[in-house]
Protein backbone atom coordinates (compact mmCIF):
# COMPACT_ATOMS: atom_id res chain seq x y z
CA UNK A 1 0.00 0.00 0.00
CA UNK A 2 2.84 2.27 0.72
CA UNK A 3 4.41 1.56 -2.37
CA UNK A 4 1.77 2.40 -4.56
CA UNK A 5 1.55 5.48 -2.93
CA UNK A 6 4.73 6.42 -3.49
CA UNK A 7 5.14 5.30 -6.92
CA UNK A 8 1.69 7.88 -7.61
CA UNK A 9 3.56 11.00 -5.88
CA UNK A 10 6.63 10.27 -8.24
CA UNK A 11 4.57 9.93 -11.03
CA UNK A 12 2.57 12.86 -10.29
CA UNK A 13 6.10 15.17 -9.52
CA UNK A 14 7.23 13.64 -13.03
CA UNK A 15 4.25 14.71 -14.73
CA UNK A 16 4.24 18.07 -13.47
CA UNK A 17 7.89 18.69 -14.17
CA UNK A 18 7.01 17.92 -17.32
CA UNK A 19 4.41 20.23 -17.96
CA UNK A 20 6.19 23.30 -16.32
CA UNK A 21 9.41 22.10 -18.92
CA UNK A 22 7.05 22.71 -21.99
CA UNK A 23 7.20 26.24 -21.46
CA UNK A 24 10.43 28.42 -20.65
CA UNK A 25 10.53 32.15 -19.16
CA UNK A 26 13.66 34.34 -19.98
CA UNK A 27 15.38 36.40 -17.23
CA UNK A 28 12.25 38.75 -17.77
CA UNK A 29 9.81 36.56 -16.12
CA UNK A 30 7.56 36.08 -19.14
CA UNK A 31 6.80 32.33 -20.60
CA UNK A 32 8.01 32.09 -24.25
CA UNK A 33 7.56 29.54 -26.81
CA UNK A 34 4.91 30.01 -28.28
CA UNK A 35 3.74 32.58 -31.21
CA UNK A 36 1.33 35.11 -28.90
CA UNK A 37 -2.17 35.80 -30.72
CA UNK A 38 -2.24 38.67 -32.28
CA UNK A 39 -5.37 40.08 -30.76
CA UNK A 40 -3.50 40.84 -27.76
CA UNK A 41 -2.72 44.94 -27.76
CA UNK A 42 0.74 44.27 -27.04
CA UNK A 43 1.52 42.23 -29.98
CA UNK A 44 1.80 43.92 -33.89
CA UNK A 45 -1.15 42.20 -36.29
CA UNK A 46 -0.64 39.69 -38.44
CA UNK A 47 -1.14 42.11 -41.33
CA UNK A 48 0.92 44.53 -40.34
CA UNK A 49 4.06 45.64 -42.91
CA UNK A 50 7.54 45.25 -41.75
CA UNK A 51 8.87 48.08 -39.79
CA UNK A 52 5.51 49.79 -39.27
CA UNK A 53 3.39 51.53 -36.40
CA UNK A 54 1.66 48.24 -35.99
CA UNK A 55 4.24 45.71 -36.27
CA UNK A 56 5.56 46.31 -32.44
CA UNK A 57 6.07 44.04 -29.66
CA UNK A 58 5.24 46.15 -27.19
CA UNK A 59 5.97 43.13 -24.33
CA UNK A 60 9.39 43.06 -25.64
CA UNK A 61 10.04 46.71 -27.16
CA UNK A 62 10.98 45.01 -30.61
CA UNK A 63 9.44 45.49 -34.07
CA UNK A 64 6.97 42.19 -33.44
CA UNK A 65 7.92 41.03 -37.24
CA UNK A 66 11.74 40.45 -35.28
CA UNK A 67 10.47 38.98 -31.52
CA UNK A 68 12.39 36.05 -31.10
CA UNK A 69 10.91 35.99 -27.41
CA UNK A 70 7.46 35.24 -29.21
CA UNK A 71 8.38 33.68 -32.29
CA UNK A 72 11.46 31.59 -31.68
CA UNK A 73 11.39 30.39 -35.08
CA UNK A 74 13.26 33.85 -36.19
CA UNK A 75 16.29 33.12 -34.26
CA UNK A 76 17.36 31.17 -36.82
CA UNK A 77 17.97 34.19 -39.56
CA UNK A 78 19.38 36.19 -36.80
CA UNK A 79 22.10 33.32 -36.17
CA UNK A 80 22.66 32.80 -39.63
CA UNK A 81 23.50 36.64 -40.10
CA UNK A 82 26.15 36.06 -37.32
CA UNK A 83 23.06 38.63 -35.15
CA UNK A 84 23.23 36.62 -31.98
CA UNK A 85 23.87 37.20 -28.16
CA UNK A 86 24.35 33.62 -27.26
CA UNK A 87 24.25 34.29 -23.58
CA UNK A 88 21.13 35.91 -23.27
CA UNK A 89 19.59 33.76 -26.19
CA UNK A 90 18.88 37.05 -28.03
CA UNK A 91 19.62 38.86 -31.27
CA UNK A 92 23.16 41.02 -30.35
CA UNK A 93 21.16 44.10 -31.93
CA UNK A 94 18.03 43.75 -29.28
CA UNK A 95 20.41 42.75 -26.52
CA UNK A 96 20.47 45.91 -24.01
CA UNK A 97 22.06 43.73 -20.99
CA UNK A 98 25.41 43.67 -23.50
CA UNK A 99 24.99 47.39 -24.51
CA UNK A 100 22.83 49.31 -22.65
CA UNK A 101 22.57 52.30 -25.33
CA UNK A 102 20.94 49.81 -27.67
CA UNK A 103 16.87 50.65 -27.80
CA UNK A 104 14.19 49.96 -30.56
CA UNK A 105 12.00 53.02 -30.83
CA UNK A 106 8.60 52.27 -31.92
CA UNK A 107 8.23 54.10 -35.86
CA UNK A 108 5.45 56.69 -35.85
CA UNK A 109 1.88 55.96 -36.70
CA UNK A 110 0.65 57.04 -39.94
CA UNK A 111 -2.07 59.83 -40.20
CA UNK A 112 -5.17 58.40 -41.79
Amino acid sequence: MQLSRFAITLFSIVALVLCACSKHSDDDGHEHGTKAPASTAQHGTPDAVAGSYEDWCTEHEVPESQCTRCDPALAAAFKATGDWCNEHGLPESHCVKCDSSRKSTRPQKEPR
